[in-house]
């Protein structure tokens, strides 16, 4: 009765509040709701621009490589005619040649005659002796901006991506960059908003007066993105909202705005959480055990990694790896979780070439260009062979074909056995796994908890299996809980790997240790003391 009474005067107090502050708290709310919304907006803008950015910039540095690998003599006809094949597989190439002391010595796409004799002075020029001009004369177009980058007596000339589909009103931007000699930074793309030069060259938001600004600098190349807009461009663009704010301005006002601050800020601190949770190594890596079947010997583990946030809350992997991919760090967990592998299993893959951990790489680990020198830093580090960890991908994780089709075949170089993870939920077919030319297929769940179950999806997993034994690829099966699962695929004639609850739940890394010693000793006692002669080493990698 107490509590009632409690939130009656409460909501008493409210409805008091609102009366007597009337328009003005309602125009006050209004402008606070605005300029929030703004922020949230330019930070979610900055953050796909600079992605957009990145993206294009990461293309270029590849191109720019492909042009420098010329193997002709220098201007050769040959020469040009490489030039020009790597112009036209290109949307966004329009000239690659020779230069030197910022005089164009010749051209895939400028007649000879039509080559300036003129000596160009670079806009700016990175440490690494990378240098940019932009709207050199040659290509200087009214409506577009033409950049042309320069390493060595090499150069390309290119039109940026074209970020319409990013813009966003009332939002704008403009990209920066800073001569590394002078310290000079200038406009690359965008607008050219009135501002102290420092706005453009730090990470974060800043207000000045009635302006709003949120700044990305790259960590990999040498530009930076600034969205910014301004407070009445915002309230323009909502003028219906903002009025009907103002006129309500009562108590539904009131706690329209406290529900959206209070869903606005727990989603933001979610993501801060998390990053703080990673930058502290208070992620936790479990592994559970992947058995040969029939036997059920332990011949390796995945790496799972799970979150309990700041309150205490568990939040699943299908939440933060969602959340840390959309906002471009999904590849700190990967790191996080390869340096947790690499310390809690390195003696045990030093000291058993039988035994594999698998840990699991999102899309942008794929097509991130220092994800496989990374990795191959830290195996190197650790003192252990690639074969020792595979690799896992999702069939969604494959969309982008060409970067994925290209990423295994280096992987797979290297010595990593590739799996695609939750096989059935995507693309399969018999064309789609030959090109990606995997190791091996993990059955999802979903397959095998229909097993007894009489549902149809069971008359699908025979012609999985055919399909992965046309291929020759090892088979591994997710999520058996029963006997009668494990039985319907430990009948088949191949060797097939699985996990499950049925072996082990995911668990760290010392209980799991303890667990495989006491299988071990365990299966010594079954055989009498004496090693097991007939017992062929398979394993996950022999398996693919």
């Amino acid at each position: 009765m107490r509590n009632l009474t409690q939130r009656v005067l409460l909501i008493a107090a409210v409805t008091l509040l609102a009366a007597a502050c009337g328009t003005l708290a309602g125009y006050r709310l209004a402008h606070e709701i605005a300029v929030r919304t703004a922020e949230s907006w330019l930070d979610q803008y900055a953050g796909r621009l600079m992605a957009d950015g990145e993206a294009s910039s990461a293309e270029l540095r590849t191109t720019l490589a492909a042009v420098s690998a010329s193997q002709y003599r220098s201007c050769s006809h040959a020469e040009i005619d490489y030039f020009r094949t790597l112009i036209f597989e290109s949307e966004y190439l329009k000239d690659a040649g020779r230069m030197r002391d910022g005089r164009i010595l010749c051209s895939a796409a400028l007649a000879p005659t039509a080559v300036p004799q003129r000596q160009f002075k670079p806009d700016y020029t990175q440490q690494d002796g990378t240098v940019l001009f932009k709207d050199l004369a040659p290509y200087r177009n009214a409506d577009l901006t033409v950049l042309t980058l320069q390493l060595g007596d090499f150069y390309v000339a290119f039109t940026p991506y074209t970020r319409m589909h990013l813009e966003a009103l009332p939002m704008h931007f403009a990209e920066t960059a800073t001569d590394a000699p002078t310290q000079r930074t200038g406009r690359l793309l965008g607008e050219s908003p009135a501002a102290d030069v420092p706005l453009f060259t730090t990470d974060g938001q800043t207000r000045v007066g009635e302006a709003l600004y949120a700044t990305r600098c790259s960590i990999r190349f040498f530009d930076c993105v600034t969205a910014y807009t301004s407070i009445p461009e915002v309230v323009a663009v909502n003028r219906g909202k903002f009025t009907g704010c103002v006129v309500l301005c009562g108590l539904v006002g009131a706690l329209f705005g406290l529900a959206f601050s209070l869903l606005y800020r727990r989603n933001k601190s979610t993501e801060q959480q998390l990053r703080r949770a990673i930058r502290s190594d208070k992620l936790r890596v479990v592994y559970q055990p992947i058995v040969e079947l029939p036997s059920g010997r332990i011949v390796g583990a995945e790496a799972l990694v799970r979150w309990i946030d700041e309150d205490g809350k568990t939040v699943g992997p299908d939440v933060f790896v969602r959340m840390a991919e959309e906002r471009g760090f999904v590849g700190e967990i990967t790191r996080l979780v390869l340096c947790h592998v690499l310390r809690d299993f390195g003696a045990t893959l030093r000291n058993r070439p039988e035994f594999r951990v698998s840990i699991n790489v999102a899309a942008a680990d794929l097509s991130d260009p220092e994800f496989l020198p990374m990795l191959d830093r830290s195996l190197e580090q650790a003192a252990v062979p690639a074969r020792s960890l595979a690799i896992e991908i999702t069939e969604s994780s494959t969309a982008n074909y060409q970067v994925a089709i290209e990423t295994i075949l280096r992987l797979r170089h290297r010595g990593h056995s590739v799996h695609i993870d939750d096989f059935g939920t995507g693309y399969s077919s018999l064309a789609y796994l030959h090109d990606l030319a995997v190791d091996a297929i993990k059955i999802d769940k979903a397959f095998t908890q229909a097993i007894g179950t009489g549902s149809v999806i069971v008359a699908i997993l025979p012609q999985i299996l055919s399909m992965a034994e046309a291929l020759d690829l090892a088979v591994i099966v997710e999520g058996i809980e029963t006997q009668e699962q494990a039985s319907y695929f430990a009948s088949d004639t191949r060797l097939i790997l699985a996990q499950g609850w049925l072996f082990g739940r995911p668990v760290p890394a010392d209980v799991f240790h303890r667990d495989l010693a006491n299988r071990e000793a365990k299966a010594r006692v079954d055989l009498g003391g004496k090693p097991e002669k007939d017992r062929e080493q398979r394993t996950v990698a022999s398996a693919a």
